[in-house]
């Protein structure tokens, strides 16, 4: 992280692999119950196959569209993707911050290439200072005038 505690690296999540997977095959078993047939079995892991897909792309971060790190400023994001290109992404209002998880809708012509996205960060994919600070800066817009060291623990 950046002396300024602006620069935020994602490392890989395995628990929100494991629900994106999760809520897909249910997804996909549902479908398949209701139409109990060959095409709902192959929509049903088509749907899997998906959420696998999903996963490791913006879970695990792997894909060379998957957000590896942040940068936080006044109203945007600047966005470092798998594939070494950055973006700088006006950031939305309809946020949403918890404990476990920040969403931030991320817009703007850079970003489109990638498809104008919601990134998803939960708790295990960065330090917990560094999680408490960007939950503060999602939903305030700025970082707090602190050391940090207050916000480590």
């Amino acid at each position: 992280m950046s002396a300024s505690g602006r620069l935020l690296q994602l490392r890989p999540s395995p628990a929100l692999a494991a629900a994106i997977v999760g809520a897909h095959g249910a997804a996909g078993f549902a479908l398949w119950l209701l139409m109990q047939n060959l095409p709902g079995a192959l929509l049903g892991a088509a749907l899997l196959a998906l959420g696998a897909a999903t996963a490791w792309s913006r879970a695990l971060l792997r894909g060379r569209g998957a957000v590896r790190a942040l940068e936080l400023g006044e109203d945007e994001l600047l966005v470092r993707f798998g594939s070494g290109k950055t973006a700088v992404a006006p950031l939305g209002r309809r946020r949403y911050v918890s404990r476990l998880l920040v969403t931030l809708p991320l817009g703007g012509p850079a970003l489109s290439a990638y498809g104008g996205r919601t990134l998803l960060v939960s708790a295990d994919m960065l330090e917990r200072g560094e999680f408490r600070r960007l939950r503060v800066w999602a939903l305030w817009g700025r970082l707090p005038d602190v050391a940090a060291g207050q916000l480590a623990g």
